[in-house]
C-alpha cells in the first residue's frame, strides 16, 4: 500500500489537495482530525493560541494503527500534523505552501481565526516550518504551491 501525508501550514489548501489526490487515484482519505476526536486523542486547549493539545506520539500510533490495519491499494492522511509520522510508514509526504501570503491571510480570516492565530501561522509560512521539519524527519517531499495553478494528476 502507498501512504501519502499532506501537509503544510493552516490555510494552503491541504484538505482540497489530499481529496483530490485520493479520488483521482483511488486512494482512502483520511482526516487527522476525525482519528483525533474518534481516539480521543486531545490532551487540552489552549486557550490563548485557541486550539486543541495533541499528543504527537499518541496520534503517531494511532495512525500506525490505521495503515497497518488498512489492505487498500494507498492512503492519503489530511494533517498539518502527519508530517510527524515517520518515513518509514510514509512514502510520499507532500507540502502544500501558499507563497501568496495576502491569499493565505484572506483565507484564515474567513475561518475566524483570531490575529495573533494569523500572525503565527503566517510566520509558519513564511518561515517553512512544516517543510523543515519534514526534512529533518528524512521524508521524501514534494511541495505544492496552491496560490498558482497546478495538476493534481502531475503530483504523485
Amino acid at each position: 500500500m502507498k501512504v501519502i501525508c499532506v501537509t503544510g501550514t493552516p490555510g494552503t489548501g491541504k484538505t482540497t489537495l489530499a481529496k483530490k489526490l485520493a479520488k483521482l487515484n483511488k486512494y482512502e482519505y483520511l482526516d487527522v482530525n476525525k482519528v483525533i476526536k474518534s481516539e480521543n486523542l486531545k490532551e487540552g486547549y489552549d486557550k490563548k493560541k485557541k486550539c486543541s493539545i495533541i499528543d504527537i506520539k499518541k496520534l503517531n500510533k494511532a495512525l500506525i494503527k490505521i495503515i497497518k490495519s488498512l489492505d487498500s491499494k494507498g492512503l492519503i492522511i489530511d494533517s498539518h500534523l502527519s508530517h510527524y509520522l515517520s518515513p518509514k510508514y510514509v512514502d510520499l509526504c507532500v507540502i502544500t505552501k501558499c507563497s501568496d501570503l495576502k491569499k493565505l491571510e484572506k483565507r484564515l480570516k474567513k475561518r475566524d481565526y483570531i490575529k495573533s492565530k494569523i500572525r503565527e501561522n503566517l510566520d509558519c509560512e513564511i518561515f517553512d516550518v512544516c517543510l523543515n521539519e519534514a526534512n529533518e524527519l528524512k521524508h521524501q517531499v514534494k511541495i505544492v504551491n496552491t496560490s498558482k495553478r497546478y495538476k493534481v494528476g502531475e503530483i504523485l
